[in-house]
């Protein structure tokens, strides 16, 4: 019995040496080169997508019809030089930004409240969304496209969600959620808290100064996108009609219907080719 005893003591520490051997790795593989590549990879595939967008919707505000959201901006870069090869290193690259992202979930991210739970849900949520648009995009690279159009996408989602037991509920708390997000990117850019991240020490003033301008610029079109968006699917709800629900494209359209005209547009369309260009910026110069 006693020998009993100390065998099932010994796998018991055996266990729990093993668990805490694979945390230590799986926190050692997450504060890695390869993470840290992984996440400026992601940075960077986030400012190609954010700077086609924008020129898009640039586009569209002076009379063009190309679809202004992530399909469009993927059949953007299919039809340019080695375009296939493009569209996969934007979607592993956002598939890297998940990961990072994840791993800020798990472990905790860079800075002095990086641990806060707030802060970690946060990041859960990012990952899943990032993992979700690398899906969509390593399926349009293969052909099955899985980037169509994000208003049919917002209205088949929200049609599906309207059937559902306290659907309506459901459709306008995740409506006040996206809008919600929205206004908070816009006050975090306002407030320059993008400034904690960055690595000012090995930044020039001049490269201050510019990423100053493009992180404020650029957050609030990208927060006021969101916010719009979150409107229309609050709308859609309180009417229990998803075609009221927009994707991106159609969230951009209702700029140019609004009584400043496309200019409104194209101010929205530069602010996001600004927040590229911010992510630019990022990936270079933001801890991880």
């Amino acid at each position: 019995m006693r020998e009993w005893v100390t065998h099932s003591q010994e796998a018991t520490t055996m266990g729990t040496f093993t668990a805490v051997q694979g945390r230590g790795a799986a926190r050692r593989a997450a504060n890695s080169s390869a993470m840290d590549a992984a996440a400026r990879w992601g940075l960077a595939a986030r400012g190609v997508i954010y700077c086609l967008i924008g020129l898009l919707a640039l586009r569209l505000a002076f009379g063009g019809g190309e679809q202004a959201d992530n399909g469009g901006a993927l059949r953007e870069l299919g039809r340019q030089p080695f375009g296939a090869f493009l569209i996969w290193a934007i979607g592993i690259g956002v598939a890297g930004m998940a990961l990072w992202r994840l791993s800020e979930a798990l472990f905790g991210a860079a800075g002095p409240d990086g641990h806060k739970a707030t802060k970690r849900l946060s990041s859960a949520g990012r990952a899943v969304f990032y993992g979700l648009t690398s899906y969509s995009m390593i399926s349009f690279a293969i052909k099955d496209k899985g980037s169509g159009s994000s208003d049919k996408k917002s209205q088949d989602v929200t049609a599906t969600a309207l059937g559902w037991p306290a659907g309506q509920w459901l459709v306008a708390i995740g409506g006040l959620v996206i809008a919600g997000a929205g206004v908070w990117i816009v006050i975090q850019a306002a407030r320059r808290s993008f400034h904690k991240h960055l690595k000012h020490a090995q930044m020039s003033q001049t490269a201050r100064k510019v990423t100053d301008v493009l992180g404020v610029t650029g957050g609030i079109a990208r927060g006021v996108l969101f916010t719009v968006a979150g409107i229309f699917a609050v709308r859609a709800a309180l009417a229990y009609d998803p075609n009221k629900a927009k994707g991106m494209d159609d969230t951009l359209r209702t700029f140019a219907d609004t009584p400043a005209g496309p200019w409104l547009l194209a101010a929205i369309a530069i602010g996001l080719v600004l927040f590229g260009v911010f992510s630019f910026a990022l990936a270079r110069w933001r801890r991880v």
